[in-house]
Formats: structure tokens, C-alpha cells, sequence
């Protein structure tokens, strides 16, 4: 985050709890792991599983620590921030193994600590003492994170960019209401109450409506908008962005001077805190996505989902920690950007769904000029819901998945009750991502034809004592060793 964006004291705060985090370290080496997800990735599914199999012993054979079996001993511990609630993990994980159900996801931030006890790799290292190394999980709603741009920008200014974004594809439509409403409004007469309100709750209709799952976009600020959480009703969220706004300083007492206010309170009171307190305090940083979603929905939701990207990686304050920039401005030096439901696809397609990730992740790249955070993409399951088989048609084997559809889906006519299994082909990704993006460059208002289903969480095998021990996933491991392996060498 460009330092413009935060104030002298704002800095001071952040260096004086970096230096107590390095403290608390130096006693019980720590690392702070921000865990965010866009629309419908999967953050809480992800958490609960990496959670569930490194205290229980799950197949991470990607992961050295825990194949070498240099990993002694797993477990919980209360978590250092008294103030932030606890990740659920017992009720989601119960959600996910006994109830077969996915867990609701989390609308405010939590976190859980999780303790492991390994050995060094290094033979020096073992003389002197066992290693013990804390991760302390940060979850936080995607829309937060996207959020921070507000940063840096002035009232004129979101509006005029929300504004132009709301006037193109699908956005035209799902904001006519709300473009409407300001059409009709004079911004420079006095403030009204009722008037802010119905501005307000016409710009939260637009944004709940692009976030559907039949639309399925990702470029949604102001997130708290969509959670509104203990500020629903308040000032804080009582604005919305206005067209045309005029160069000259707004009236005392109009309704631009209004919103113009509240949107610096919004940033004030919500924004802020959240980047001081909590992000600006991460040291490794996983960001989720639902590009199937996406590519399933069409060339204006995988364009939307750049965009966010864009936005989300334009956010990380970049580059490796020295020993001064840890203690007095934290830089997050491990970004990985992970394309969940990877078993939504046959295995042949999961490498495509990594590049073509990985292509949108270098595009954002290159329209920021990032440069200095250790960035990964890769695709995953945090859950296998699905298993691989083949099916005979017309003289041909085809590749299919199999799984148990949720209640209410609907395949070729049959709606399924959430109990009855079915074998599906999923689709394939093309192998070259660059015919991908020529492909939406185009203009192409259908992308590569992928079977989208939702699935319930698998049955898992029970041991003698009834105890599940491994959730099933893809490549699971290989994002923990990216994103703390090294901590454990």
C-alpha cells in the first residue's frame, strides 16, 4: 500500500504493532497468514481443511515437513488477538465431515492459531533446540480487501469510476434503477435524510444484483455494503456515488457536501482500522478465486474478475521483509493466488485452470507494475467433492466426475435431492491460455462450455473410533509448503 495512503500516525500505529508482534515472535516464532477469498471461493472450506488435516495426519505428501516426518506434534492454541473473534473451526469442520454440508461463510474477520512442533532440517539447528512455529490464520471477506483502494481516492473520484464501470455490459442494465434516482436529484440543494437513504438502498440493490450467482461479478465496493454488519443504518452507509459531480467545492449543507462526508467516514471508520489493525500486520497472503464460476458465466464475469485482481494485487505492499522493514513496516512477501474447485474438472483440465489463472494474475501484473512479493497461482480443492471415472459412449471412453449433487440442481431435466449420485462431463479448458484470452478479447459472449455443478462435501471413511482423519483434496499440500514450507526448513 503506497505510503500517501496512510497517515503519519497511522504509520506510527502500524510500527509500534509490528515491533509487539516481533516481540511476541522472538519468545514464539509467528506467522501472521491473511486468508481472503472473492465471491463463492471457498475461504472457509479452505481454512477448515488445512486446519483439519494438519492436526489429524491428512495425505500432504507436497508438504516436506510433514512427509519427512520432521513434524512432531499439532495444535490448536488460543489465538494472540483477544479482541478479534475465534474461526469456528469445530463448527465448520462438524458442518463439512458429519453434516455433509458447506459451512456458511464468515461475514467479518476471525482467527484461529494453530501451533506445530517440527524438528530443523538442518542438522546445526537440531543441536541447539526443537522448533516450534505458530501460524496465526487472519480471515477477512474478500470485499474488505477491495475496499483499500478507497485509500486513495477522493469522493469525485469513486464516483466518477463507479459510475462509468455501472454503465457497461450487464451493469447498465442492473443500475438503471440507481442511475435514475440521481438523474433525478439536484446534489447542490439542501440535505435530505430520506433522499441520502433512498440513494443509498438503490446503490445496494445494484451491487447485491452484480453479485448474484447467475451474474456472478467481483468489482463490488463498497464492501460493507454487501455486509454491513453492527453499521447497517448508519451514516457511515449512507451514501452512494453521484454522476457528473462539478470541480467547484460542494455547498455547505447540500446533499453533496452530505455524501462526500460520509463517504470519508466510511473510510474513516471502516477502511482505515481495517487496513492498520489487521492487514497491514499480515506476513504471508492466500487470496481465493472462483474462475470456473466466472468462465462458466462468460466473457463479462472472467473481465470483471481481472479487474478485481487487478485491484486486490494493487493492495499488497510488496517486496521481501529486512530486518527494520519487519519491525517497522511489515511487507507481505508471499502472495499466492489459488483458482479453487479444481475437482469441479478432470484432472487433465487442472494445469489449464492453472494457467489460465496464472495469465490473468501476470495481466493484473502488468497494469500495476508490481514487482517484489513472491507470487504463486495454482489450482486446488480444499475439498474433493468429486471422483474421476470413465464412462463408454459411442464406442469412446469420456472422461467424467462423480459426485453427489446438492438438492435443487438440475442436470439435462433431472433434478437431483441431494442424495443420489451421477457421473457428469465436466467440459475441458483449452490447453493454450492465450486462445483463451483471444477468445474474450473477441468479444465472445460464450467462453469454453464447463459443467458447473454444486456438490455436497464427500462421505469420508471412518478409523474403528469413529474419528474421520483425512479430507480429501487437490493440492492442498503444495499450497502450504508455498506458503509456510520455508518457515519449517
Amino acid at each position: 500500500m503506497p505510503p500517501s495512503l496512510t497517515s503519519f500516525t497511522d504509520d506510527a500505529r502500524i510500527a509500534l504493532d509490528n515491533l509487539a508482534d516481533r516481540a511476541t515472535g522472538l519468545v514464539n516464532p509467528t506467522v501472521r497468514l491473511g486468508v481472503t477469498g472473492l465471491s463463492r471461493a471457498g475461504k472457509t472450506v479452505f481454512i477448515s481443511s488445512l486446519v483439519h488435516n494438519l492436526l489429524n495426519g491428512g495425505r500432504l505428501p507436497l508438504f516436506e515437513a510433514m512427509r519427512s516426518g520432521r513434524v512432531s506434534a499439532v495444535r490448536l492454541e488460543p489465538q494472540p488477538d483477544d479482541a478479534i473473534p475465534r474461526f469456528q473451526y469445530e463448527d465448520h469442520i462438524q458442518a463439512l465431515v458429519r453434516d455433509r454440508v458447506w459451512p456458511d461463510s464468515t461475514r467479518a474477520i476471525s482467527e484461529l492459531r494453530i501451533t506445530l512442533d517440527y524438528e530443523s532440517a538442518s542438522g546445526w539447528s537440531r543441536m541447539f533446540s526443537r522448533g516450534r512455529l505458530s501460524i496465526d490464520i487472519v480471515d477477512y471477506p474478500g470485499e474488505w480487501l477491495l475496499d483499500l483502494p478507497l485509500l486513495g481516492q477522493d469522493y469525485s473520484t469513486f464516483s466518477e469510476n463507479t459510475v462509468n464501470l455501472a454503465k457497461t455490459g450487464i451493469r447498465e442494465e442492473l443500475s438503471r434503477e440507481w442511475l435514475s434516482l440521481t438523474g433525478s436529484i439536484e446534489m447542490d440543494a439542501p440535505a435530505d435524510e430520506m433522499t441520502a437513504k433512498r440513494l443509498a438502498e438503490a446503490f445496494t440493490a445494484y451491487l447485491r444484483a452484480c453479485k448474484a450467482d447467475e451474474r456472478s461479478l467481483s468489482t463490488l465496493p463498497p464492501g460493507r455494503f454487501l455486509m454491513p454488519g453492527d453499521l447497517e443504518g448508519s451514516p457511515a452507509l449512507t451514501f452512494a456515488p453521484l454522476p457528473n459531480i462539478p470541480q467547484t467545492r460542494a455547498p455547505k449543507g447540500s446533499l453533496r457536501a452530505m455524501m462526500e462526508r460520509r463517504y470519508d467516514a466510511y473510510k474513516s471508520v471502516v477502511v482505515k482500522p481495517f487496513f492498520r489493525e489487521h492487514f497491514a500486520r499480515l506476513d504471508r497472503q492466500i487470496v481465493l478465486v472462483d474462475a470456473l464460476q466466472a468462465i462458466n458465466r462468460g466473457t463479462e464475469a472472467v473481465q470483471d474478475l481481472e479487474r478485481a485482481l487487478t485491484d486486490v494485487l494493487a493492495c499488497f505492499r510488496s517486496g521481501h521483509n529486512s530486518l527494520i522493514s519487519s519491525l517497522l513496516g511489515r511487507r507481505i512477501d508471499k502472495v499466492l493466488v489459488a483458482a479453487t474447485k479444481a475437482d469441479h474438472l478432470h484432472h487433465e483440465s487442472h494445469d489449464r485452470l492453472e494457467r489460465i489463472a496464472a495469465r490473468m494474475v501476470d495481466r493484473a501484473i502488468e497494469r500495476i507494475g508490481m514487482s517484489g512479493a513472491d507470487i504463486d497461482v495454482m489450482a486446488i480443492a480444499s475439498v474433493r467433492a468429486t471422483r474421476e471415472a470413465t464412462v463408454k459412449e459411442s464406442g469412446q471412453l469420456l472422461p467424467v466426475i462423480v459426485g453427489t449433487p446438492m438438492a435443487g440442481e438440475t442436470i439435462n431435466g433431472e433434478r437431483f435431492d441431494g442424495d443420489k449420485k451421477t457421473a457428469i462431463f465436466p467440459g475441458d479448458l483449452p490447453e493454450n491460455p492465450e486462445a483463451f484470452f483471444q477468445q474474450m478479447e473477441a468479444l465472445s459472449p460464450t467462453l469454453p462450455d464447463i459443467n458447473v455443478i454444486r456438490f455436497r462435501p464427500p462421505t469420508l471413511e471412518e478409523t474403528g473410533g469413529g474419528l474421520k482423519l483425512s479430507i480429501p483434496h487437490i493440492r492442498l499440500d503444495r499450497a502450504m509448503q508455498f506458503l509456510f514450507g520455508d518457515r519449517l526448513a
